[in-house]
């Protein structure tokens, strides 16, 4: 299994789709180039941000070695799995790991019907000794958050090496902390809380408000690690102000406007999604405007 580093701030990229409703993997190189730039220590393809749930095997195989070529080494790439059974997950996996990734993000089973805890980690185990890839364990689904007790039984599965602790509970973030930092990598993907997060102690973060204000992020957990929380509080306000701009339930659309108005090329959010209204990006403009990040 590769052994690699996954802590810091670590950025999503996002998938640009053209009018065609089809991958612009040209664009996709024009994203991957500014988040290196501004000093991201790992990329997630694929995975939320990267509207993951709508790609085919054969899209994934294709974002997630794009993105390989265009970082060519220089930090970890990670790509995103976001299946519904064991047999799926293997296989984006595979493809995944074909194409040179790093490591895998992968959710839990989440459609309607949940798996025991013995049969989750079993689900990880499966997908472990067929890649023998570190796995971040993506903790995102609000109906179907994974809890700590299941988590721990996961410490037997030695390609799972960290969590990404998202759904918006801090509380659970602050359990997995308190009972399981020195055993997995816990990553916070609380977009509005990345400075308590830091403060508790988390390893990082893995999240989307990275892919729209990397340098203020970056800036952040530098910030926190030096003890500086006065300029991490200044920060953090900065950046909820963007966060509370796109977070939406057409969060593809809001943050590829956000990346749009700072004069980046995202592309278009993949249908059913449009691009975002009028009035959702002059409320992004003003919230960018108040966080100094742009003119």
């Amino acid at each position: 299994m590769k052994d690699i580093q996954l802590g810091g701030m670590i950025s999503t990229v996002v998938t640009p789709f053209d009018e065609h409703d089809e991958v612009d993997l040209g664009l996709l190189r024009g994203e991957v180039k500014y988040l290196l730039g501004q000093g991201v220590t790992a990329i997630c393809a694929c995975g939320s941000t990267g509207e993951g749930q709508t790609l085919s095997l054969e899209e994934s195989a294709a974002i997630c070695a794009t993105v390989v070529d265009e970082v060519a080494g220089r930090v970890p790439v990670i790509g995103g799995v976001i299946q519904n059974s064991t047999a799926q997950a293997k296989r984006y996996s595979l493809a995944l790991k074909e194409v040179g990734v790093d490591a895998l993000q992968v959710t839990p089973v989440h459609y309607v019907f949940a798996p025991s805890p013995e049969e989750t980690v079993a689900h990880y185990r499966e997908i472990g000794e067929a890649t023998d890839l570190p796995i971040v364990l993506y903790n995102v689904v609000p109906w179907a958050l994974v809890p700590v007790d299941t988590i721990e039984m996961l410490s037997d599965v030695p390609q799972v090496v960290a969590v990404k602790q998202s759904g918006g509970d801090i509380h659970l973030l602050a359990d997995l902390l308190h009972r399981l930092r020195d055993r997995f990598t816990v990553l916070a993907a609380l977009d509005d809380l990345h400075y308590p997060a830091f403060v508790m102690g988390a390893h990082g973060a893995l999240a989307a408000i990275p892919t729209v204000t990397p340098k203020l992020s970056v800036e952040l957990w530098d910030a926190v690690q030096a003890g500086d929380h006065a300029k991490a509080l200044e920060l953090h306000e900065r950046i909820l102000t963007v966060w509370r701009a796109i977070d939406a339930p057409n969060l593809p659309a809001t943050l590829k406007a956000a990346l749009e108005l700072q004069g980046r090329s995202p592309g278009l959010p993949r249908r059913p999604f449009k691009p975002a209204t009028s009035a959702e990006r002059e409320r992004i403009e003003t919230a960018l405007r108040a966080a100094n990040l742009i003119d």
